[in-house]
């Protein structure tokens, strides 16, 4: 309706107020629908990653210089920021990102090769980094694995969804693998193999999650095997990498030089006992003995000083988190959401295994960091990401599914 004076006071009547109220039911309907197990169980590992990178770092004065705090704050920055970016993938929906998914495999791709150019840079051994200024580094690898699964993801998964075909046919298959190779050889010269391995499961999750023949499945698997024998004849891979297998492969091999990681990992978990020395007060960490405690390594602090029961809830945590994740897999009424889903458990699981495997000795140091735990802004960025995707998969599915 409108006053005496021609103002229109409909939007402050009863109409807006069933408007907001309507808003207000939508917003809560969408919080009720978050998985929050998955939620819950990230954000502890995070807050745990805190605790465990704080006690490797603070008394390192090389990187922390005055301030034991600086690796920290810096860690719980990157967890706000991936908090962010989980609610804006959720908001903007896994399939919206669908169809922007030929930008994003464009910036993914641009992203990896600037690291062959003069911009990237070499960290930790793995010439896998662009270092921006301030202080900024990116690793491109870790955000490929998003847009390789939502790559695949949509080219599989198109003709499914629409009802046209009941498994991905062999063309599609072939259009699929092509798009995840082409990031997957790049990285592979830089040469990052860890990110290579995790990428190579991406794709073998994909696959089996698509209903793609299984022929495809066990030619991915033979051909990994042959492509692991032609990278390690051609001498792909760097001497720093090599020695990483032969000491995998003997673990008394030098154990003073390239076998000292994974030896001081080992000693540190097994001094940690059943309840560990208690948080900060483990002799191996507060001693500096195992390098890289903050990123690769963070597990050898669990095991140390929260003992066989801190280390064990890490695994518990992330046990809850692919748990609820293959739920939404196998709920989900539409095969991209099923493939995108499966893609995230497949990196996950495999990341988290080889990471937690080679402080044990069980798996080759391959410079992998823990899901959501080690010190890192951009492997913490895409986990992130990874959860929003996971959430909007849950989040819009049909309330009759």
């Amino acid at each position: 309706m409108a006053g005496n004076n021609g103002f229109s006071v409909s939007g402050y009547g009863p109409e807006r107020s069933r408007t907001s109220m309507a808003r207000l039911l939508a917003r809560d309907s969408l919080v009720r629908r978050l998985d929050w197990p998955i939620l819950l169980s990230a954000l502890a590992l995070s807050v745990i990653g805190a605790a465990l990178v704080y006690s490797a770092t603070r008394n390192r004065t090389e990187l922390v210089g005055d301030d034991p705090y600086a690796f920290l704050l810096k860690h719980l920055l990157n967890i706000g920021i991936g908090l962010t970016l989980m609610a804006g993938t959720i908001w903007l929906g896994h399939r919206t990102l669908r169809t922007a998914v030929p930008i994003l495999y464009g910036i993914s791709v641009f992203l990896v090769l600037l690291v062959l150019t003069p911009l990237g840079a070499t960290i930790n051994g793995a010439h896998a980094w662009i270092v921006v200024g301030g202080g900024f580094s990116l690793q491109p690898s870790e955000f490929v694995k998003i847009t390789i699964i939502l790559g695949m993801a949509m080219l599989l998964a198109a003709r499914v969804d629409a009802g046209d075909r009941v498994h991905p046919d062999h063309r599609t298959v072939v259009q699929a693998l092509g798009l995840a190779a082409v990031p997957i050889m790049i990285v592979l010269l830089m040469p990052d193999l860890g990110s290579v391995m995790v990428m190579a499961m991406i794709v073998l999750g994909v696959l089996l999650a698509s209903g793609a023949s299984n022929r495809w499945v066990f030619g991915l698997l033979g051909t990994g095997a042959a492509g692991a024998v032609a990278v390690w004849q051609l001498g792909v891979l760097d001497d720093y990498q090599i020695a990483r297998f032969a000491a995998f492969a003997n673990p008394a091999l030098d154990p003073a030089g390239v076998g000292y990681n994974t030896n001081q990992a080992r000693i540190a978990i097994g001094s940690g006992g059943l309840t560990g020395t208690g948080l900060f007060k483990g002799s191996q960490t507060t001693g500096q003995f195992v390098p890289e405690q903050q990123t690769d390594f963070v597990f050898t602090v669990a095991g140390e000083e929260l003992g066989f029961a801190g280390a064990g809830l890490i695994l518990v945590l992330l046990g809850v988190l692919l748990w609820r994740a293959c739920r939404i897999a196998r709920e989900t009424t539409e095969l991209y959401g099923t493939i995108v889903a499966a893609g995230i458990i497949a990196w996950f699981a495999f990341q988290a295994f080889e990471n937690i495997g080679m402080t044990l000795g069980i798996m080759p140091v391959a410079g992998l960091p823990l899901p959501f735990v080690s010190y890192g802004g951009s492997s913490m960025f895409a986990v992130w990401v990874a959860v929003g995707l996971l959430q909007s998969i849950k989040v819009q599915r049909p309330l009759s599914a």
